[in-house]
């Protein structure tokens, strides 16, 4: 949450019109059948995705702040609570497929209703509210990214391999040589200070770190590279693998990245464009970190910390490079720079900093409470709304974890 000594943009109004307006176009498309539906246990039904993040609105800041408000219905609370304890009982994660009704005509009246009385309520706010509805923007940002990944994991559910939107032709030829930028270590400053603009609590406070020299890709690991990796038996070498990866492949029968399929010897991947056939020259991505980690070995480098990452890329234009737009194609594209197309893994523990302090009350569960077991990934994917990433960002998942954009950029010690 934006700390109350920080200003949020005084356009806040239309931000949060803009960000809860592409939210709801990126639904459009879906049927009620779709929107219900939960491929597993990560991924939440497109119907909760859109409910759960009007729930924040209303319960952080209407409930919370606007006198004489009154539910949208009181039982929705039950429904559309994440994981925050501090609000109480919730139905359980993996069952959030059963949720038939609401139906998703009442869930974007639902949106409407909160967004009416939030915008109406929006002028009176404090800067400590403000600052709160500047963190709901954010949060909605991260659903908007969750409920693109989790339409893919129902999708490719369907033996039909429908499409949920046209993407762009089967892009021709391999990716450049791999290259390489070195960086001669010393201190280095990390993470992002309260007043600074916008940042998450898990971002902060700003402090030094020491690098030894490193060397870090100037391009991501491409479908080509992936191939190769798998035609020289990655997924078969236990030498190549942590040994919770290597029990992780053998107990699942995994042999490639996520969505892709063997048919006639020919690999094809399946996206929200519908199934395409391998693009070389494209990155790969849906790998997890375990993939990953095992990839970089086989390659004769590592991945990158998350400290090497964002000094590398900190002067790096964060709103650059294949992100989500309004009417922009949802699919790696290999454009070049640090940001977009896919998260990158790096190989630090998602840990707080020295000094991080979560922020008081129930929304103090947001980031600080997941700090065990998950690997930062760094960098911007072409399902991240565009302006919400940054080089502070830390994005993170367990490691066996790879519905999401998830790709690779390699480092090496100097």
């Amino acid at each position: 949450m934006a700390r109350s000594d920080e200003q949020p943009r005084p356009d806040l109004g239309k931000n949060y019109t803009a960000t809860r307006s592409l939210t709801f176009d990126l639904a459009a498309p879906l049927s009620d059948a779709d929107a219900t539906l939960q491929p597993h246990p990560d991924a939440s039904p497109a119907k909760w995705h859109l409910a759960h993040t009007s729930w924040f609105f209303e319960t952080f800041l209407l409930r919370d702040h606007v006198p004489g408000y009154t539910l949208h219905d009181e039982r929705w609370a039950y429904l559309f609570n994440s994981y925050y304890e501090g609000e109480g009982e919730r139905h359980a994660r993996a069952c959030r497929g059963m949720i038939s009704r609401p139906s998703l005509d009442e869930v974007r009246a639902y949106r409407v209703a909160v967004d009416a009385a939030l915008l109406a309520a929006l002028p009176g706010f404090s800067p400590e509210q403000r600052a709160l509805v500047e963190l709901g923007i954010h949060h909605e940002q991260q659903h908007q990214e969750l409920l693109l990944t989790d339409i893919l994991a129902t999708l490719y559910e369907n033996p039909l391999d429908p499409a949920y939107m046209e993407g762009p032709g089967i892009a021709d030829g391999s990716a450049a040589p791999l290259g390489w930028t070195r960086h001669e270590g010393g201190e280095a400053m990390i993470g992002r200070n309260a007043g600074d603009g916008f940042s998450f609590d898990c971002e902060r406070p700003r402090h030094r770190t020491l690098l030894a020299p490193f060397e870090i890709a100037d391009r991501l690991v491409s479908q080509g590279d992936w191939a190769d990796f798998m035609q020289d038996g990655g997924y078969s070498t236990p030498s190549l693998w942590l040994s919770d990866g290597w029990a992780w492949v053998r107990d699942n029968q995994v042999e490639s990245p996520l969505y892709w399929r063997r048919q006639d010897g020919c690999w094809s991947r399946f996206t929200l464009s519908g199934r395409r056939p391998i693009e070389p020259a494209l990155p790969v991505t849906h790998v997890s970190y375990y993939e990953a980690d095992a990839y970089a070995r086989w390659a004769g480098a590592r991945l990158p910390t998350e400290a090497e990452w964002e000094t590398a890329f900190g002067a790096a234009d964060a709103a650059a490079g294949n992100q989500l737009d309004a009417a922009a194609p949802v699919m790696p594209l290999g454009t070049p720079g640090p940001f977009g197309d896919c998260w990158q893994w790096t190989q630090s523990a998602y840990l707080p900093y020295p000094g991080f302090a979560p922020e008081a009350g129930t929304v103090g569960e947001y980031n600080g409470k997941f700090m065990c077991g998950q690997f930062v990934l760094k960098g911007a994917s072409c399902a991240t709304p565009r302006g919400h990433s940054r080089a502070s960002y830390r994005n993170f998942f367990y490691p066996q974890q790879r519905w999401q954009f998830t790709g690779v950029r390699l480092a090496r010690n100097a």
